[in-house]
């Protein structure tokens, strides 16, 4: 269930983020920020759906683990994007508050399976 509701979230999250960086690059001309921001937001939900083929639970784990990391990494873009004045605090906020729900249930899928086949990485 909670794959489920991490890969719906995770593809919206997505979806918001490719339309935060085509405004960003169409209205502002802001390239630079807004591509690492297109590629790290981006990369979350692509590196969970890869887990569906892997080939082991430390594989699973590995790849869900980067996905933290971008999930994060796509956090130090927004908030430099709000730090320059690219977007509001409030779009900052919205963006910011998904992005530590998508922590939340992947922090807990990889406790999940580290608990049940007793891997410890």
């Amino acid at each position: 269930m909670k794959d489920s509701i991490f890969r719906d979230k995770s593809y919206t999250y997505a979806k918001r983020i490719v339309r935060l960086s085509q405004r960003m690059i169409a209205e502002q001309k802001e390239f630079v920020l807004s591509r690492q921001l297109l590629r790290s937001g981006t990369a979350i939900g692509a590196l969970f759906r890869d887990v569906d083929h892997g080939r082991s639970k430390a594989y699973l784990i590995s790849r869900m683990n980067i996905a933290l990391k971008e999930t994060n990494e796509t956090n130090h873009w927004l908030s430099q994007l709000k730090d320059s004045g690219h977007i509001s605090p409030e779009r900052y906020d919205s963006y910011s508050k998904d992005a530590k729900e998508l922590v939340k249930l992947l922090s807990s899928n990889v406790n999940t399976i580290k608990t049940e086949s007793s891997i410890f990485i």
